[in-house]
């Protein structure tokens, strides 16, 4: 290993991914930023993922092997084993472009943001895009500035865990074992405490979508799961102490979250629907009212969660409740 400290250290847990790991490595270690370590953890692999680890040959990779423990556990050993102030997270099926770490490094220091993203590409394996997952890409990268980030945290993060550059304290031990996602449990935590984030308004990764993924396999990364982890930082964060709440949305999404405000002893004087056959409707008796009667109603010091997802309600959502002195991320949040 290299003795001068890295500037930067790169985390990459490694599980079975033979397939992809080579190119994920090579992708950073090849890269134009070179003051890094790659650290490298097998947690217990039973394919050829060692094997192919051991034959390249760099000083700046460290490659541990473990047994088995999963990826909390891998991600926490790995970061506790890095030396620099600056931490990126890498995954082992994912590509970092060439210029990943330059650009986001460079960002870092011109912004003073302490969480540094950028844009991304979600494809294939073989790099195709992803149809189905285009909308989302989308999202991610319109939203790239801190306010657009923290303001609609609650949707689903809108930053990619692999692709993320931290200051050491946001990765330290910070991967909790859980019911939940636990990289999305760990940068709620990061934003809670008052990280400043922001993305490189270039691609830096090309996250790659594959029916093996954690993501796709396992129940952590459930919707549910999901909606447990935004409900305990809503209720430490921008609902706590709050006493009454308006809904937005009784559809599928909503009632949920109907149940779970009013389970939390929070009162929902109505809840908003576009429906009009929900309109005047009591749904676990609450009356459901239609957006043109929200004003007879409303309280601007009354926050809003809004639980729509269809394309495009977010912006017409948000548009038609700014005349009521609603903005996103202040008395409006978005949950799906």
């Amino acid at each position: 290993m290299n003795s001068q400290v890295p500037l930067i250290s790169v985390i990459l847990p490694v599980y079975n991914a033979e397939n992809t790991v080579l190119e994920a490595v090579h992708s950073v270690l090849k890269g134009t930023f070179e003051s890094l370590e790659l650290v490298v953890i097998d947690d217990g692999s039973t394919d050829r993922s060692v094997e192919i680890l051991k034959s390249i040959k760099d000083p700046r990779m460290v490659l541990v092997q473990n047994k088995h423990q999963g990826i909390v556990a891998t991600a926490n050993m790995a970061a506790s084993m890095t030396r620099a102030d600056w931490i990126a997270r890498m995954d082992a099926d994912d590509i970092s472009h060439p210029r990943r770490l330059e650009e986001q490094w460079k960002f870092a220091n011109q912004t003073g943001c302490n969480v540094v993203s950028g844009l991304v590409r979600i494809t294939d394996l073989e790099g195709n895009p992803v149809a189905s997952m285009q909308r989302y890409s989308d999202w991610l990268n319109s939203l790239t500035r801190h306010d657009e980030i923290v303001a609609n945290r609650f949707v689903e993060l809108p930053l990619v865990n692999p692709s993320i550059l931290a200051r050491r304290e946001f990765f330290l031990n910070r991967c909790g074992q859980g019911d939940y996602p636990e990289d999305y449990d760990q940068w709620l935590q990061a934003i809670a405490e008052g990280a400043k984030v922001g993305k490189t308004d270039s691609i830096i990764l090309d996250w790659r979508d594959h029916p093996h993924r954690l993501t796709r396999t396992d129940k952590r990364y459930e919707q549910e799961a999901f909606d447990r982890c935004k409900q305990h930082y809503l209720l430490k964060g921008p609902l706590e102490d709050v006493e009454k709440v308006i809904l937005w949305g009784v559809g599928q999404r909503g009632k949920p979250w109907l149940r779970w405000l009013l389970r939390n002893s929070i009162d929902v004087p109505c809840a908003v629907d576009v429906s009009p056959r929900k309109t005047g409707m009591k749904i676990h008796g609450v009356e459901v009212i239609a957006p043109d009667q929200l004003q007879e109603h409303h309280n601007a010091e009354i926050p809003i969660v809004a639980a729509v997802g269809a394309a495009g309600a977010r912006e017409e959502i948000a548009s038609f409740l700014q005349g009521l002195g609603y903005v996103a991320g202040m008395n409006l949040w978005f949950v799906a």
